[in-house]
């Protein structure tokens, strides 16, 4: 009998490797934090011992949520300013309050906020676009959640830099200091076309092309943005990617609600990743992404958040169901986005967009115990027939008792680990009243 550190009994298993399989009565053995086996209760038993065992007869597993879109620290600007599009909510509303308000401390407990929120909720990976993400790397490291630590450039001098050089070799600095991490990468992330240009770009992807960094930016994301495009440069945003050979498996295009075919099949070709948040996008009216012709071209195309203030929340179960639920409208097709392929986007498809698939999204052998735990016991999930069916369509965020990242039990019960709830609520109520405060004077 092999013994081992850690494990786990469900009643269900949904591994997403291979896809729309469901286990019943199987085990979860873990060493080392990585997956040593998916294999039936009856079967562990016998051939393993752990040093933790637990038994959850009642509870789903699923692979960690990944969040391949956020703004963490913005969770201190949640229903700051709503029901308004995006060019307004951004220019009057948002960015006149960061430059006020955004320095380190904002950034550090804000990110604190949003990682006890996402952990609550399942996520256990996380792809952030914000300043200072050497702190979210220094929160992110205390905390032992996995993440992707946007590299910001933007046209505009701010708190974090003052041009495109001093971005750039900022985010040289964050990369060299997180680049031998096991749970933390950095990732390239111009805020959008109309916010950078050429001349940033080109230098730009010469420092992807050195490190070998992902992309993430903004992209197509309204119909006015795109317009603009075309009225002051004489080219589509994507078009203008592809003149400086910014398309390939590397970039991750977000929102992408303003596409023809023409463009699905230039992300098709290119290898492009297309990183979908729908339920910002109907908040700000942004327009929907038309995700079954992405998948039917074979684009990879993951899921995001936004950030909170734009969202209003950071919960990647409930944009698998409003993804699913938008597909099937709008293509008239009730077929559209079943729910293995919306589970698949959140969890799979989100780690081959951050170039990590190999490392986590399922639940093969040797991959990272990145885990979450979904107790199904409640009247608002029974009968179940369909475990995979009930997980996307039925089941909220309160239902996760338990997740783990490789290995380490970040979530116990519903009680963080390794974040002091308390303090975190504390510091949220100063900065509200900060805020308030001095937009009232």
């Amino acid at each position: 009998m092999q013994h081992l550190d850690t494990l786990i009994y469900a009643g269900w298993i949904i591994p997403v490797e291979p896809e729309n399989v469901v286990y019943e009565q199987h085990a979860i053995a873990i060493q080392n934090g990585k997956i040593v086996a998916v294999l039936p209760s009856s079967e562990a038993v016998r051939q393993f011992s752990a040093r933790i065992t637990h038994r959850l007869t009642t509870h789903l597993l699923i692979p960690g949520l990944i969040n391949t879109h956020t703004h963490a620290a913005m969770n201190l600007l949640r229903g700051f300013a709503d029901d308004m599009p995006l060019n307004e909510w951004l220019k009057e509303h948002i960015w006149p309050v960061e430059q006020a308000h955004v320095d380190r401390e904002f950034v550090a407990d804000g990110t604190r906020l949003a990682l006890a929120e996402m952990l609550r909720g399942g996520i256990t990976c996380f792809n952030d676009m914000y300043f200072f993400p050497d702190v979210v790397g220094e929160i992110a490291d205390q905390v032992g959640i996995r993440a992707t630590l946007g590299l910001i450039l933007i046209d505009l001098p701010t708190i974090w830099a003052k041009d495109a050089e001093e971005y750039l070799n900022k985010g040289k600095e964050v990369h060299k200091t997180f680049q031998n991490h096991p749970l933390i990468q950095t990732a390239l992330a111009p805020h959008a076309l109309y916010s950078v240009s050429d001349a940033s770009l080109k230098p730009a992807k010469a420092m992807a092309e050195e490190f070998e960094l992902p992309i993430h930016i903004h992209l197509h994301e309204t119909a006015g943005e795109v317009e603009e495009a075309v009225e002051k440069q004489g080219e589509r945003p994507l078009t203008r990617l592809e003149r400086l050979g910014l398309l390939s498996p590397r970039l991750m295009g977000v929102h992408m609600t303003q596409i023809n075919n023409e463009e699905i099949n230039l992300l098709a070709n290119h290898g492009v990743n297309v990183i979908h948040c729908p339920e910002s996008n109907l908040k700000l009216a942004s327009g929907w992404c038309p995700i079954p012709k992405l998948l039917k071209a074979g684009v990879n195309v993951a899921l995001g958040t936004d950030g909170a203030a734009s969202n209003d929340d950071l919960d990647i179960l409930g944009e698998m169901r409003t993804a699913a639920l938008l597909a099937k409208g709008f293509s008239k097709d009730a077929s559209s986005v079943p729910a293995a392929t919306a589970l698949r986007m959140a969890t799979l498809n989100g780690a081959k967009a951050l170039g990590i698939d190999h490392l986590t999204g399922s639940f093969v052998p040797g991959k990272s115990a990145d885990i979450v735990a979904i107790d199904m016991i409640d009247i608002e999930t029974q009968p179940i027939y369909n475990p995979l069916s009930q997980l996307v369509y039925a089941v909220g965020r309160d239902k996760v008792t338990d997740v783990w990242v490789a290995g380490k039990h970040l979530l116990k019960s519903r009680t963080l680990t390794s974040l002091d709830i308390h303090d975190i609520k504390a510091k949220t109520y100063l900065w509200r009243d900060k805020i308030l405060g001095s937009i009232k004077k």
